[in-house]
């Protein structure tokens, strides 16, 4: 039979252990460095390598459809407005697409199009290394 003491011990031990699963769940969840990045799961591919030395600007397409211009959803119509600002205010201006794997080309092609449609000649795909 058990004992008082160890049904206590066990009670504690077992608060213990959800306490510590939700705080580090919470921590992991609202981590600083996790906070602003948009989650897509990116093509593979062998040969990766970031975009020298140029201010850049991240165009974001999610798999559920949004569009994002650095951290901030954006139309289709809206992107080519707010790339205008950014491109005159710098004329060195690099564009990173990172697009999920799962989105459709078209969509691909449709900012290819309005960055192509602004001049901004450094363009490049976001990959992960296989």
């Amino acid at each position: 039979m058990f004992s008082l003491e160890s049904v206590a011990m066990t009670d504690i031990v077992l608060n213990m252990f959800i306490f510590f699963f939700i705080s580090f769940s919470l921590l992991y969840t609202f981590n600083p460095s996790r906070a602003g990045k948009i989650d897509v799961k990116l093509p593979q591919a062998v040969n990766t390598k970031p975009l020298a030395d140029a201010e850049q600007i991240d165009i974001t397409l999610t798999e559920d459809g949004p569009l994002y211009l650095n951290q901030e959803i954006v139309s289709i119509k809206n992107l080519a407005s707010k790339l205008k600002e950014k491109a005159s205010k710098n004329p060195s201006l690099g564009v990173v697409i990172r697009s999920d794997r799962l989105v459709p080309f078209k969509s691909i092609v449709k900012v290819l199009d309005v960055v192509s449609s602004l001049g901004i000649n450094k363009v490049s795909i976001a990959a992960i290394k296989e």
